[in-house]
């Protein structure tokens, strides 16, 4: 008999929960923006993409420093880090929706989709070490 399969969720830690919790509301704002700007404004999908990202990364800061990392660091040191954070983020968003763009014209959301996985794992790794 084989054990039941437990979820990838399962044994993650509380915190890289709360930290996808906050994300998923941050990348909300993202994608909304993302995708009136493409559909809407008729703005290339980087341009809108990185707008977007600028917008959930406001967003993503008030609430991981307060809900995720309950973080008791003054806002003049941990916001400057996090801008440098978010930076990264969205040069790594960008960057990964510009390579995976050819390949899945006009599908731009799967784009999206990747570089919101690689943007997530890094940026928590970052914050969690540095910023909070």
């Amino acid at each position: 008999m084989t054990p039941p399969r437990r979820s990838a969720l399962h044994g993650a830690s509380p915190q890289f929960l709360r930290y996808v919790l906050a994300g998923a509301t941050g990348t909300a704002v993202h994608y909304a923006l993302l995708i009136v700007l493409v559909q809407l404004a008729s703005v290339g999908a980087v341009a809108a993409t990185t707008a977007g990202a600028v917008s959930g990364a406001l967003v993503n800061y008030r609430l991981n420093h307060r809900f995720t990392f309950e973080s008791d660091q003054p806002h003049k040191h941990a916001l400057p880090r996090f801008a440098l954070v978010a930076l990264l983020g969205i040069a790594i968003n960008a960057a990964v929706v510009a390579l995976l763009l050819p390949w899945v014209v006009p599908y731009y959301l799967l784009a999206q989709v990747a570089a919101t996985g690689v943007v997530l794992i890094t940026g928590f790794a970052v914050n969690r070490a540095w910023t909070f």
